[in-house]
């Protein structure tokens, strides 16, 4: 196969992939961004250039190396919220001051600031012998465990755009709570678009806990909570989780695209990882290389707690560290 069929062949899979996730809504794309960024294209022609004149094999892998990296760099990118100065480049920042929405001056004073709203789910005790799940899906926001409560659940969100919901479902065997927000208009509105939200759980329920990230960051400690299940989808992310050991058996799922993620395990808990990580950077302090992407701590095998670790990551940082 010819090196420019199959670097077409990648962009149209990247620009495809971007744009089924975006419809599905799994993540926020800024087209803008990338455009600031279009140099990278005449790096990568000559790059290609530069390596394959023989149409040699590693000249080829070279190529596509600088491609696949920048290609996860504009998606990192592509995923941040973008500043005014980012549209149609920094010279008509000076004359033109755009805004999609209206032309109304206080609303340019509601953009700038957080609009605070409360969420939350009370704690039944009748119900308290089911599984509790949580799914937490949003896009540019950054979540944080702030302590326990005696509601089930408390959400406190700080705002600028968006509309969040908080729902529950009871079922036979669970109590299913879903945490969302939907941001399909904002995210065509300019200047900072973060929202902050602030979680209280109840410490006495046993959680199973879904993130579905676009971008952002999540800053979570459960030392002291009964986490089952923790799975994280994420795009561009940052995450920094603690688990503790209230349990017998926890399974940590990880999926990222560009992301930086930092996990701390109990140092009494036996731990095995198991990675899919690409070009992703590894470091697993404390723990021995079994195999092929497969580690564990040196008290997997007779400890009485369990943490079970699955890293799948395209271009992230991974690490992994013993508390």
């Amino acid at each position: 196969m010819k090196l420019d069929r199959l670097i077409w062949g990648i962009l149209l899979l990247f620009i495809g992939g971007v744009l089924l996730l975006e419809n599905f809504g799994i993540i926020n794309f800024y087209w803008r961004n990338v455009w600031s960024f279009w140099p990278i294209f005449l790096i990568i022609a000559g790059v290609n250039i530069l390596f394959n004149r023989n149409n040699s094999q590693t000249g080829s892998m070279v190529s596509i190396a600088v491609l696949v990296v920048a290609l996860g760099f504009l998606f990192y990118k592509g995923q941040q919220v973008p500043d005014r100065s980012n549209w149609w480049g920094h010279k008509f920042k000076k004359d033109i001051d755009i805004n999609i929405d209206n032309n109304d001056n206080d609303n340019d004073d509601q953009d700038t600031a957080f609009n605070n709203l409360r969420l939350a789910e009370p704690f039944v005790e009748a119900e308290n012998a089911k599984k509790t799940v949580l799914n937490i899906s949003g896009g540019g926001i950054s979540f944080n465990l702030d302590g326990e409560t005696s509601e089930l659940i408390n959400a406190e969100v700080k705002k600028r755009h968006g509309n969040f919901s908080l729902k529950k479902l009871i079922t036979d065997s669970a109590t299913i709570l879903t945490f969302s927000m939907n941001d399909r208009k904002s995210k065509w509105k300019f200047g900072d678009n973060g929202n902050n939200v602030d979680f209280k759980l109840n410490k006495a329920a046993n959680w199973d806990i879904l993130m579905k990230l676009g971008a952002g960051e999540a800053n979570f400690d459960f030392a002291d909570y009964k986490v089952r299940t923790f799975r994280f989808d994420g795009g561009a992310a940052a995450l920094d989780i603690k688990f503790g050991d209230l349990l017998p058996i926890t399974d940590v799922i990880v999926k990222s695209g560009v992301a930086d993620v930092k996990i701390k395990v109990p140092s009494n808990s036996g731990c095995r990882i198991k990675t899919k990580t690409g070009l992703s950077a590894k470091d697993f302090e404390g723990f021995e290389k079994l195999s092929d992407g497969v580690y564990e701590t040196s008290n997997y095998k007779t400890s009485s707690k369990k943490i079970f670790i699955n890293l799948d990551g395209g271009l992230s940082n991974f690490e992994v560290s013993r508390y």
